[in-house]
């Protein structure tokens, strides 16, 4: 379940830079506008350029005005949609990192923990099983466990360590912490 979150969340975070990241259109059509003008500049100063006495200048002029306006616009787009692309990266990987970080942060310590004390009952339940093992594991849940807990394996747990019935006390024992009592 954890692994599916995990993937969600990386999943809603390429949707949000994906969805930001259309956005770009904006400052693309900007920078497009921008050179557009600026070549129709050039294009003007190149086609007045032979003209005799004024065309050198008047060429010159032209492209200086179609770089102070068309290129001005060009690059203020082209800034716009690097923004934009930055701007989608960012809330991709926040969307993504945020809640998978919080659900790390509460999960793992928890795994970890269960992880240790499934260990360290494997090393202590997962010897063989003598007749006075079992009867000090039986008085172990008798005494220990809740008795919520034997009840789902004993009506009288006190009874059948009594009598010397350990099967449903052992049981109960190792589902406490997690493991199948030996055959």
């Amino acid at each position: 379940m954890v692994v599916a979150l995990v993937v969600l969340f990386a999943w809603l975070g390429v949707q949000v830079h994906d969805g930001v990241a259309e956005l770009s259109a904006l400052g693309r059509g900007v920078r497009d506008a921008g050179t557009a003008v600026n070549g129709g500049f050039r294009s003007a100063g190149d086609a007045v350029g032979g003209v005799p006495f004024v065309g050198k200048s008047l060429a010159g002029a032209l492209r200086d005005a179609g770089q102070g306006t068309g290129g001005n616009v060009a690059g203020l787009g082209a800034r716009g949609e690097r923004a934009v692309e930055d701007l989608a990266n960012l809330l991709g990987w926040t969307t993504a990192l945020v809640p998978t970080i919080v659900l790390l942060a509460g999960w793992l310590p928890w795994r970890i923990r269960r992880i240790r004390r499934l260990t360290a009952a494997g090393r202590t339940l997962g010897r063989p099983l003598t007749p006075e093992r079992r009867s000090l594991l039986a008085m172990r849940a008798a005494f220990h466990l809740p008795y919520t807990a034997l009840q789902r394996y004993t009506r009288d747990p006190l009874g059948d360590l009594e009598a010397g019935r350990h099967d449903a006390l052992l049981a109960a024992a190792y589902a406490e912490v997690g493991l199948r009592p030996p055959e």
